[in-house]
């Protein structure tokens, strides 16, 4: 097994969805563009091919180098016959995280968690190394959005799952997607409370980018962390939505410079451009000067001069 590297300070604005009996996309994977990708066992599997993708996907996760990229393998509710089965499987392989369907409460994230833990100690794995994204699929899960992401310190990141969603609140998912904004604002208010990532639902109309763009520029004012794509050209897009407006990384830049010359110089009152700086707004600065680490902005640097 190969060392993992921890790659949960890395910026994901993308997370995409490959079927895991797909292994020409899978080999892929890195070419695709995507801050992440997750492997599906669940809902892009036909039950005849459940234990086959397992396997296949266990190999992938044994044998294969995916360079920087996040790998989250989507395994089968708890509800079904295949979700032992596949933490058996998949856990010992230490993927980055396991995308967790269908939790509608705490209770579900720590029976999931007992198990993984149990894997990990069965084989000499470093206890908590396996994440947990928790996808809350129902309006009882989005409710306790907060209780789900305090559960357990193995979850870093609780995520929508739209489609069962909407279903569940007997609502047609729209193109401007008002029907979800609440629950949107569930998931993003408690993951921020728990200290964990959130992660928007798929745009599933691959021939409407520009509702995908719509729907990205108003999940990243929102605040969620990135967003699921469920086909590669779907992944520039949600990129472009996650860009930062160059004036913002300039002045982001100005603030952590400030912060940083503070703390040299035994300072606790920070200004820049005449407004006070506390830690939140630091805080903010360097998630964006991360995420906009990621563009090129040579263009915007050269017309500034």
């Amino acid at each position: 097994m190969k060392n993992k590297k921890d790659k949960s300070k890395q910026p994901c604005r993308s997370m995409l969805y490959i079927p895991g009996d797909a292994p020409g996309m899978i080999q892929n994977a890195c070419v695709f563009g995507s801050d992440s990708i997750l492997l599906d066992l669940e809902d892009a599997i036909a039950p005849s091919e459940k234990d086959a993708a397992r396997k296949l996907v266990r190999s992938f996760l044994d044998e294969f180098d995916f360079g920087e990229l996040i790998v989250t393998v989507r395994i089968n509710a708890a509800d079904t016959v295949y979700f032992k089965k596949d933490l058996e499987e998949i856990v010992p392989a230490d993927p980055d995280a396991i995308r967790l369907p269908k939790c509608d409460s705490a209770e579900d994230v720590r029976k999931a968690d007992a198990l993984i833990t149990e894997i990990e100690k069965k084989n000499g794995m470093t206890p908590g190394g396996v994440k947990i994204h928790a996808m809350l699929e129902t309006a009882l899960g989005i409710e306790n959005a907060f209780e789900v992401a305090k559960a357990s310190p193995r979850v870093s990141a609780i995520t929508l799952g739209g489609q069962d969603l909407t279903a569940d609140l007997g609502v047609q998912k729209t193109r401007g997607g008002h029907e979800l904004f609440y629950s949107r604002g569930r998931v993003v208010v408690g993951a921020r409370a728990a200290g964990v990532m959130a992660f928007d639902t798929v745009w599933t109309d691959m021939n409407d980018p520009e509702g995908l763009y719509n729907e990205a520029k108003q999940i990243v004012e929102l605040g969620f962390t990135g967003k699921a794509a469920i086909h590669p050209s779907q992944v520039d897009v949600i990129h472009k939505a996650y860009r930062p407006d160059y004036r913002e990384y300039v002045r982001a830049k100005r603030i952590l410079e400030a912060a940083a010359l503070a703390e040299k110089e035994g300072k606790g009152v920070i200004a820049v451009d005449g407004k006070m700086v506390d830690g939140p707004i630091v805080a903010r600065a360097a998630r964006l000067v991360a995420i906009a680490s990621l563009y090129d902005y040579e263009e915007e640097e050269g017309l500034s001069q």
